[in-house]
């Protein structure tokens, strides 16, 4: 199974839902761990890197 976005389980983008159903995370653990990273790093290159991943990653069929 390759990374790509959960529609079906997304809350912006499907990101966060991607990650978490490749590795067999809980979601909200990894929402969760994405916030804490977006704030440990002053917000804006994380978004950058959000929404690369945004771009990249394929959304599930």
């Amino acid at each position: 199974m390759a990374l790509s976005r959960d529609p079906s389980n997304s809350m912006i983008a499907g990101v966060c839902s991607g990650i978490s159903r490749q590795y067999g995370w809980d979601p909200t653990v990894t929402r969760l761990l994405t916030v804490i990273l977006a704030l440990a790093t002053a917000i804006l290159p994380f978004i950058v890197v959000y929404v690369i991943l945004w771009i990249i990653m394929p959304e599930a069929s």
